[in-house]
């Protein structure tokens, strides 16, 4: 079917773009496994066959998408001092992981990399660099910051609770009765520590990460 044909009676053509941003939707509804070339064909209007002329088969599709998460975190400034450019990095790609948790597990397996994918491990690459880490640091450096963001994304993602309100509800009225603070004290007095501060559990993620940071610098400058 050609493109014009597809786009009779005012349907918009497909496109590489359309298959991809539309798999893309499919994978934050309903979780990556749900996601087919049938089901997707189904979603465009389109006959399955013609998703084929715009992705050769699931794998590109599952590397497209992948490459769209990528593009949309924001890439480290190229000028910025380097902790700052790495910080800014690590919280827009933990913000663009909640939006797309599936993806977690399938940022570091593609084979095939799109430019996005290159770019942003060019511009990590660069950065680390030009603060005057060693290449072999940083590469390390690299390995872990990206350990860090995708283990600390996948445990929020697996959280039975989103945010500090949650957080609070569920620790007074789930956790805290299953605790004997003669058998768990540590426990009871971290509980309860936690509820009278309003504790927000995603403030863990800036904490372990700049710990990360100063000891990378600390790396740098013994370098």
């Amino acid at each position: 079917m050609s493109a014009e044909a597809e786009g009779a009676g005012g349907q918009e053509p497909l496109s590489r773009e359309r298959v991809l941003r539309r798999a893309l939707a499919l994978a934050d509804a309903d979780g990556i496994e749900a996601l087919s070339m049938r089901k997707l064909a189904r979603e465009l209007g389109a006959g399955a066959m013609s998703l084929y002329h715009h992705v050769r088969d699931k794998e590109a599709l599952l590397d497209g998408i992948v490459d769209l998460v990528f593009a949309e975190i924001a890439l480290p400034e190229a000028q910025a001092e380097w902790q700052a450019a790495v910080r800014a990095w690590a919280l827009s790609a933990r913000a663009v992981l909640a939006r797309h948790p599936w993806a977690i597990g399938l940022m570091e397996s593609r084979t095939a990399s799109g430019p996005a994918t290159l770019q942003h491990r060019e511009a990590m690459m660069a950065v680390l660099r030009r603060a005057g880490f060693p290449i072999r640091r940083a590469i390390h450096a690299n390995w872990l910051l990206d350990s860090y963001l995708y283990g600390f994304a996948l445990q929020e993602a697996s959280l039975p609770f989103a945010g500090a309100e949650d957080f609070a509800g569920m620790t007074e009225a789930v956790f805290l009765p299953q605790l004997s603070a003669t058998e768990y004290p540590c426990l009871t007095e971290a509980a309860t520590a936690l509820l009278q501060e309003g504790y927000d559990p995603a403030a863990e993620f800036a904490y372990g990460l700049d710990l990360i940071l100063d000891a990378l610098e600390r790396d740098r400058r013994s370098t």
